[in-house]
C-alpha cells in the first residue's frame, strides 16, 4: 500500500494555506519547488521551516511521488537556506517529524533548521 493511499493530504493544513497566501509568513527563501519561512513558535535562536510546493505529507510519500526536479529542488532549497543564513560554520540541525509517533504537528513535508546555540544531544538515551 502506498503512503499516498495511508494518509491523505489535508489541503486545510496550516502549510498549504500558507502557500495558498491565505496565512501570512515571514519568508526567507521561495522558489519554483520549495518555500522556506520563520517558525511561530521557535525552538532556537534559528529555527526555519522549509517545505515543498507539492502536497506530501512525508518523506515516504514524497520519494514515493515527487519528480526528480521536486526532489532535487527541495534538498538544494535546504542547504541553500542554511548557506544563506550563514549557518555553515556554527552548525545546524535538520528535523523532520513523520507520523504521530514522531510528534508530526502539520501534515505537509517539512523540515525544520534550528542553529544559533549549542542544540545538545538528539535523543535521550535508552535506559
Amino acid at each position: 500500500m502506498s503512503v499516498s493511499a495511508r494518509q491523505s493530504y489535508d489541503d486545510a493544513n496550516v502549510f498549504a494555506r500558507i502557500l495558498r497566501g491565505e496565512i501570512p509568513a515571514r519568508k526567507v527563501h521561495e522558489d519554483e519547488w520549495s518555500l522556506a519561512f520563520h517558525d511561530i513558535n521557535p525552538q532556537a535562536p534559528v529555527h526555519v521551516l522549509v517545505i515543498p510546493k507539492g502536497r506530501y505529507v512525508s518523506f515516504a510519500d514524497f520519494s514515493e511521488r515527487a519528480s526528480e526536479a521536486e526532489i532535487a529542488g527541495f534538498i538544494r532549497a535546504i542547504g541553500k537556506v542554511a548557506r544563506e543564513l550563514g549557518l555553515e560554520d556554527g552548525g545546524y540541525r535538520l528535523l523532520a517529524n513523520a507520523g504521530v509517533h514522531a510528534h508530526q504537528e502539520v501534515p505537509h513535508l517539512h523540515v525544520h533548521i534550528f542553529a544559533g546555540r549549542p542544540l545538545g544531544p538528539m535523543l535521550a538515551r535508552a535506559g
